[in-house]
């Protein structure tokens, strides 16, 4: 793997994939910069360098081919505004002879941008032939998309078979989300905490079972809790209940007091009797929920008490909300925890954020600034903490 940091770029074509899966209003403008952000500095040290740039991406879902509110051109305005004095091209195919051509011809300090990859079902099955295609628009190709660093795709995984270790590596982005992520499991200063929230146990499991062995203080809120406080013989009236993972619950308590890690569940919570935005609430105890009403978010006491916590660690990780911080009624926790994680980096403290919605959370809450790393990968990340090899790294490290 080539050294990105200390390699010159001058008259190279680099074939770069970034993260440009971002969110779109309904009129297709860019509603969260956070991926084309991070991507910026990778972008301008190759431009810096003399070199040029052809971007790859996948934006959103498309089931059939191309469809217009998936395409990368939307991105466009926003791309140029990081880039300001660059000329960005802009071809409406990724594979077709005007995308070779443009690539082919495309002179040193420019930038040129491709359209959306999954428009090709092969992208998705990891294709050779197509991986091979994409290929051919760099003599070195960087990798800088952790976001989707865990799928086996064909600009993810399979294109770094065309290049040898001295002509593909990874960006200022990806070997970042790697360093920090290995930091917290790997080198992290004691006492390390774990904040995990979400809607499901289901899709924690995995995860909650890696943090046990490497965890001091685990404190679980959003819709996840209700399982483990049901599976205590809790009452959560409507809470959201995996009623087939109670027995799970159980387990991870039990593997947790076996490690003598602490997890920590709600003592109050604030109940609603719908869900919805402008829904009645009270505080109340988050094991004993009236009939009737939900849990949407943790209360008070408990919002304090994770707070201490917190404040006393030294390394934290954060994945998941803690209610339902779309609403702003119930939405108190969450920001009361980014608070908490504000105050004990600015004490000292590592704080890596673990994408996906705790990176809406922080970002909503204004305290981006005032952690240490927020991770551009929600599911990526989930699945490096999990101890999965994810297909993107293990591509540019072979």
């Amino acid at each position: 793997m080539l050294d990105f940091k200390n390699t010159s770029f001058k008259n190279a074509k680099v074939v770069m994939r970034v993260d440009f899966n971002v969110p779109l209003n309904e009129n297709l403008q860019v509603t969260d910069e956070t991926r084309i952000a991070g991507a910026a500095p990778t972008i301008q040290k190759i431009l810096d360098d003399g070199g040029s740039v052809v971007l790859l991406s996948h934006l959103g879902r498309p089931k059939k081919g191309p469809e217009v509110k998936f395409s990368l051109h939307h991105i466009v305005s926003t791309l140029q505004k990081y880039f300001p004095n660059t000329p960005i091209q802009f071809v409406d195919d990724c594979i077709s002879d005007q995308a070779f051509e443009a690539s082919s011809n495309l002179k040193p300090g420019s930038l040129l941008l491709l359209e959306n990859l999954r428009f090709y079902l092969e992208e998705e099955k990891g294709d050779l032939a197509f991986a091979e295609k994409l290929s051919r628009h760099g003599d070195f190709y960087i990798n800088d998309a952790f976001g989707t660093a865990h799928r086996e795709h064909a600009s993810t995984a399979t294109m770094a078979r065309y290049f040898d270790s001295d002509h593909k590596g990874f960006g200022y982005l990806m070997a970042a989300e790697v360093e920090n992520a290995n930091r917290l499991l790997h080198h992290a200063e004691k006492p390390v905490t774990a904040i995990v929230g979400g809607a499901k146990v289901s899709d924690k499991i995995l995860l909650l079972e890696r943090l046990i062995e490497n965890m001091d203080n685990i404190l679980i809120g959003g819709g996840m809790a209700y399982t483990f406080i049901a599976a205590l013989g809790g009452k959560i009236g409507n809470s959201l209940l995996e009623a087939d993972h109670i027995e799970t619950a159980k387990n991870i308590l039990a593997k947790a007091k076996k490690h003598q890690t602490s997890i920590y569940l709600p003592e109050d919570n604030i109940a609603a009797d719908r869900f919805a935005a402008d829904a009645l609430s009270k505080d109340v105890n988050a094991f004993d929920i009236p009939d009737g009403w939900m849990g949407l978010d943790i209360g008070p006491a408990t919002a304090s008490k994770y707070g201490e916590i917190i404040r006393a660690s030294k390394t934290i990780l954060w994945n998941g909300p803690m209610g339902v911080f779309e609403f702003d009624k119930f939405a108190n926790g969450t920001f009361e925890v980014a608070q908490a994680l504000a105050d004990a980096t600015g004490a000292g403290a590592f704080s890596l954020i673990g994408g996906g919605d705790s990176a809406s959370a922080i970002n909503k809450s204004g305290l981006e600034d005032q952690v240490s790393f927020v991770s551009t990968g929600g599911g990526a990340m989930l699945e490096f903490l999990e101890g999965k090899e994810l297909p993107g790294i293990k591509a540019i490290l072979a």
